[in-house]
């Protein structure tokens, strides 16, 4: 099949790729367009150095660089080769490096990929210019390399070309011609391209290509110094381009490769260069390429101060050409991937560098050809997945400069950001700084993690203290406070969770399609469900309440959720759905005398019969409206209680007054976290995934098959039995031996799996982590290690849940 009309903007490495990779799966009704000569345009592609270190704390983004790894070996321009697979060393020259080089080599481990840890010795014998005086440690990635990434594009140019794709050079894109809020065609200086499908891969030109649509694209272009030495004497007479590993010395900011008898050595210490798009030089303008600014040698004097430091051999070179290059930063440090919420036909593949271009190639032909993409778990690098503040230009500036800034930072699981902050605060948020919160970022929010108030509560507890990685943003406080939930009363500020209305005489029926379970139900009934793609792998796990005959609040996990709703709505108008997570707040009051608080202050009936489990009721708390939904994520009895902002901090003082004297406290998400892996709770986008199905997640109870259709209902029914991996609970009983998540998991001395979340049980008394393992492993008490750091922790596997595997607490 021809496939759609499909103008893609932007021919350099991500545009060349994606122009194979869908012409591959039988689309050739495809034109790529570029304002600049092929195959090197100009943009980005264009001078980038080619270095493809594949080592991410990211699982997607790690299998996205394999791919192109792959992917780059296998291609060549007329037997030129376009990748040079020399290897990746990354050195270490202080203890806390050693360190995070030992945690990269846990993430490699648990992603499949092949690394050794080395001596300051085995560096120097991998890379002699380094100087063994000052590296600890290293870590090679034997199947890192060099990307020609021109050569590249070339190659896959003529691929796609072979298959009927066209090319067209020197096309500036003027404008994106829509009707009805669909594209329909692409406007250049030199006439108009018919189009179903727009794909931007335009690179530092994306928002100016995005704005076309109306769209924002939280993106940057930043300038980077990449700099040539001349012939260094202690290489002299190397005819090959590249020998030696390519070399990152992140403790400077500095990163290395072979060129002939030469260096090129880049460099992200520098004040950040941010450049507005609309600045960007045309393609004539420019003296070398738009993308390339003036060398700014004073902004890299301490750069090569530290080069000739590191590689001793280089004080008998010197630096004889350097540029600023343009590349695209984002606020989290993901693509930009997917298409427009508000124009239909319009995606973008941007923000993606030549480490992750082909895998990206591959991953936006899949979604685009089949509806979804099956080779790569995409819900981190979805564009729609930004709250609305997260688009606002200052925040983008200052996120994309600071990403620029801690490109080779070791940063803490829970680091949270710098600034700025804070932007998003709950109703409460003035009695938790009188409480002493401790508040990390959660989506915007200010979301406490303990309180220093309830440091009292320490004394007299057993709570160990884990190592010194995992005791960063952590206080026994945290663990006072998961005792005291069990043992009392604990209010905890849930608002930072998304929370969706879905209204309409069609809602049930639109639920009822998009969810898993049976939502359809009375007035009154909550349902934990699903959401899955047409693949049967999750979407989302959301819970639905239904408060009218055509009123539904859903408790959402972020803005995908909102994004998949409005996809999906009737045309017919019978369904409306917003956001009103602004509007609302939540605390959630659980614990043993969770009723002994809360019944006194409302005229209606909170009994076991008065509110069952997972129902829903209106009522008033004192003087406040509210929804209380009877369910709980921390395993206790108690409720999720609603009410609007308004009224938030008004609800908080009435539900303290009554809970203080009876001993209940106020908790965080400390606590939080580690009394819901107790329970066995999952965490969508931590423990499960668009990769995994509800079997292999053990969620397969929040499945009905025997109900009506459903996305992804199909897939389902195939998958059920053919369970291979599962999310398997791990207890450890090292008390100091937290795992923090994403480190590998071995059977002997064979890698197995990987952690997802992992907390430290204080009702328990031992480590709590979660792990996908083979189906084969998951049986309780076999005895298994997770790979921490330099350590083997041992673990077994348990049965789940840990704690009240009865459920009596909770239906009490």
């Amino acid at each position: 099949m021809a496939g759609p009309r499909v103008v893609i903007i932007g021919a350099g490495v991500v545009g060349a790729a994606l122009a194979d990779e869908i012409s591959a799966r039988g689309w050739t009704e495809v034109t790529v367009v570029d304002q600049g000569p092929l195959p090197a345009t100009g943009g980005s592609t264009s001078h980038a150095p080619g270095l493809v270190f594949q080592t991410n704390s990211s699982k997607t983004m790690t299998e996205l660089a394999r791919y192109t790894v792959e992917k780059f070996c296998s291609l060549d321009v007329d037997g030129r080769p376009c990748f040079l697979q020399v290897g990746g060393l990354e050195v270490a020259t202080t203890p806390e490096r050693v360190a995070e080089l030992q945690r990269r080599h846990g993430w490699l481990t648990a992603w499949g990929i092949q690394s050794r840890l080395l001596s300051p010795e085995e560096c120097v014998e991998q890379h002699p210019l380094v100087n063994p005086d000052k590296v600890l440690g290293g870590l090679l990635i034997p199947t890192d390399g060099l990307a020609k990434a021109v050569l590249a594009v070339e190659a896959q140019i003529r691929r796609a070309t072979e298959r009927g794709v066209r090319f067209l050079a020197r096309h500036e894109v003027l404008d994106i011609r829509t009707e009805d809020d669909r594209v329909t065609a692409v406007v250049t200086d030199q006439g108009e391209i018919p189009a179903d499908i727009v794909v931007c891969c335009a690179g530092i030109w994306g928002p100016k290509v995005a704005r076309m649509v109306g769209m924002d694209l939280p993106l940057t272009p930043l300038a980077h110094q990449l700099a040539w030495t001349g012939p260094v004497p202690a290489l002299a007479g190397q005819t090959q381009e590249a020998v030696r590993p390519i070399l990152r010395h992140q403790d400077a900011d500095l990163y290395y490769r072979d060129r002939f008898d030469g260096l090129g050595i880049g460099y992200y210490g520098h004040r950040p260069m941010p450049v507005d798009v609309d600045d960007i030089l045309s393609v004539d303008e420019a003296d070398e390429m738009p993308s390339v600014l003036k060398f700014t040698e004073d902004d890299f004097a301490e750069a090569w101060t530290e080069t000739q430091s590191l590689l001793p051999a280089t004080k008998e070179a010197e630096v004889e050409e350097g540029i600023n290059g343009l590349f695209s930063f984002t606020t989290d440090g993901l693509p930009l991937l997917g298409e427009s919420p508000d124009v239909k036909g319009f995606w973008v593949a941007e923000a993606v560098w030549v480490t992750h271009s082909a895998g990206v190639g591959r991953a936006m032909a899949e979604w685009l050809v089949d509806g979804h993409c099956s080779s790569f778990d995409l819900h981190e690098c979805d564009v729609n997945r930004f709250e609305p503040h997260q688009l606002a230009p200052e925040y983008v500036l200052a996120r994309d400069c600071q990403n620029f800034v801690e490109v080779y930072d070791i940063l803490h699981p829970l680091q949270p950001t710098a600034d700025p902050r804070p932007i998003r605060t709950s109703p409460f948020y003035s009695r938790q700084q009188e409480h002493g919160a401790f508040f990390l970022e959660a989506n915007g929010w200010e979301r406490p993690h303990w309180y220093e108030a309830n440091a009292g509560l320490v004394e007299g507890r057993t709570i160990p203290t884990p190592n010194d990685w995992a005791a960063q943003y952590w206080s026994p406080i945290v663990g006072a406070e998961a005792q005291a939930t069990r043992e009392t009363v604990a209010m905890y500020d849930m608002t930072a969770l998304k929370r969706l209305e879905v209204t309409g005489r069609g809602a049930a029926a639109f639920l009822e399609r998009l969810c898993t379970g049976k939502v359809d139900k009375s007035v009154g009934s909550v349902t934990y469900t699903l959401l899955l793609n047409k693949d049967g792998g999750i979407r989302s796990d959301i819970t639905v309440a239904r408060l009218a005959r055509d009123r539904f609040q859903i408790g959402a996990n972020g803005n995908l959720d909102l994004d998949w709703f409005t996809r999906h709505l009737p045309a017919d108008g019978s369904v409306q759905v917003r956001d009103i997570t602004a509007g609302t707040c939540c605390i959630g009051l659980w614990g043993p005398l969770a009723r002994t608080v809360l019944q006194p202050l409302t005229d209606e009936d909170f009994s076991g019969d008065g509110l069952k489990y997972f129902r829903a009721k209106r009522a008033h708390i004192g003087s406040v409206p509210v929804t209380a939904w009877r369910l709980s994520y921390v395993g206790e009895l108690g409720w999720e209680i609603y009410t609007t902002a308004d009224m938030g901090q008004k609800l908080w003082d009435t539900l303290w007054a009554a809970a203080e004297p009876l001993g209940g406290i106020i908790a965080g998400r400390g606590a939080f976290n580690s009394l819901r892996l107790e329970k066995g709770y999952r965490s969508f986008g931590t423990d499960m995934t668009y990769e995994h199905d509800p079997y292999e997640a053990g969620v397969g109870f929040a499945v009905k098959l025997d109900k009506d259709d459903f996305i992804g209902k199909a897939a389902l029914e195939r998958r059920e039995a053919d369970v291979r991996r599962k999310l398997t609970c791990l207890t450890i009983d090292d008390p100091h031996a937290l795992v923090m998540g994403k480190e590998p998991v071995y059977d002997g001395d064979r890698p197995v799996g990987y952690v997802t979340s992992a907390a430290h049980g204080y009702t328990i008394g031992k480590g709590i982590a979660y792990a996908w393992l083979p189906a084969e492993l998951a049986a309780p008490g076999r005895t298994l290690h997770i790979g921490y750091f330099d350590q083997r922790v041992e673990a077994a596997v348990a049965e789940e849940p840990l704690f009240d595997p009865t459920m009596s607490r909770l239906r009490g």
